[in-house]
């Protein structure tokens, strides 16, 4: 095993294990990237006229073999390796000897990991945002189903004007749409290709097709000047971070409203007991635990989203190793809201709302405001006037 940066020398074990840290297990979801990229990069390469065609095949065979043993389970990068592009190199190694050498020319680790990790969030997007949809359907069911059962409105948690069940999934649904459509939105970023900067100040001497990379692997640009490359790094993970974000605290709105909903006070929901958890003391509770976990995971959110843009606030330009700590905050703020989505998709054709509930709730004071338009039509009133008329039958 060897590290790509490795000239020899010793290295102090207690320094290593700190610099490695968990990158080596966050790294497992950047392989397949990795390897798309490094088979472009390889063909690139060969088309440039730098390395042998048949060696260049010889790389991109090995690489999508390497990348198929590892989707089998049958490798994973050790601490050792540091990360995923350490780990398919010595792979590579193993299977062409020196030729393998070749994959590396023209390239960096920096531009390297910051092409797979905008080929990852790119491709993360997209699932999140299927993902908000699958939400969205079941909200649209719920209102097609039950969308007219009165329902309460609230302002400042007090009964304000009369709603409807459809009024109340549709509004979260429309969001939670416009979620999707954000997401999709902010892979504008990483539609640059970056490969071909090597570490923030290109290849002197070494003519390459930056194009060729940039057209296979979807970029809809190359990244000039290659100066820029290490200055972006840490944006376009924030703008993927705050639309995530966005996307987790509507999820966790709906949360609260259904844990709202279901307790006796409300009662205006019954959940599947299959849904909720019980006590170890009380045998009567049925508790909303997964709601309540959602909420939970979007607070945690702009935590996340907090910790990117830190991170590189006050970085002077060229790279740095902070940036490797983006990681654990991007690829937990993903997880955690796909997490969210999907068991929200999942639980919410089961959510029933309790007509005799809700509409014994639809006291007479909702249809203040009502009263007082009415009354502006019906007597030719202003408006001011009427509210205050109405108002004083409410008063005490």
């Amino acid at each position: 095993m060897k590290r790509l940066w490795d000239k020899g020398g010793d290295a102090d074990a207690m320094v290593m294990a700190f610099t490695v840290g968990d990158d080596f297990r966050w790294d497992a979801r950047l392989v397949a990237h990795d390897i798309r990229a490094s088979q472009a990069h390889a063909r690139m390469l060969a088309s440039c006229g730098h390395v042998e065609s048949g060696i260049a095949e010889r790389i991109i065979v090995a690489l999508a073999e390497i990348g198929e043993a590892h989707a089998r389970g049958e490798w994973e990068i050790s601490p050792e390796e540091e990360d995923c592009h350490t780990a398919i190199e010595n792979r590579l190694a193993a299977k062409l000897g020196d030729e393998a050498g070749w994959v590396h020319l023209g390239r960096s680790r920096n531009d390297q990991v910051l092409t797979a990790m905008r080929l990852y969030v790119r491709e993360a997007c997209e699932s999140l945002a299927q993902s908000a949809e699958s939400v969205v359907e079941s909200l649209f069911a719920i209102a097609d189903a039950q969308g007219d059962l009165a329902l309460p409105g609230y302002t400042h948690l007090q009964r304000a004007m009369p709603s409807t069940v459809g009024l109340w999934a549709e509004g979260f649904a429309t969001e939670l749409r416009d979620d999707a459509v954000g997401l999709r939105g902010a892979t504008r970023r990483a539609l640059t290709n970056p490969l071909g900067s090597a570490a923030g100040y290109g290849t002197p001497g070494l003519s390459l097709d930056r194009s060729q990379t940039a057209s296979e692997l979807g970029f809809s640009s190359v990244q000039e000047p290659v100066t820029a490359a290490q200055l972006s790094r840490g944006k376009a993970e924030a703008e993927v971070a705050f639309q995530t974000t966005l996307l987790i605290q509507d999820l966790g709105r709906l949360a609260s409203d259904l844990v709202l909903y279901a307790t006796a006070e409300f009662g205006f929901v019954a959940l599947p007991e299959r849904f909720t958890t019980g006590s170890s003391i009380m045998p009567q509770k049925r508790n909303p635990d997964v709601f309540e976990l959602v909420r939970a995971h979007s607070a945690q959110a702009s935590s996340d989203l907090l910790a990117i843009l830190n991170l590189t606030a006050k970085m002077t330009s060229g790279y740095h190793r902070d940036l490797q700590q983006i990681k654990p905050p991007l690829f937990g703020l993903l997880d955690r809201a796909a997490a969210c989505a999907e068991v929200m998709a999942h639980v919410l054709p089961g959510v029933r709302f309790r007509a005799d509930r809700t509409e014994a709730a639809m006291d007479p004071s909702l249809f203040a405001t009502e009263e007082a338009y009415r009354l502006c039509q019906a007597e030719g009133i202003p408006f001011r006037e009427a509210y205050r008329r109405v108002g004083a039958k409410y008063r005490g």
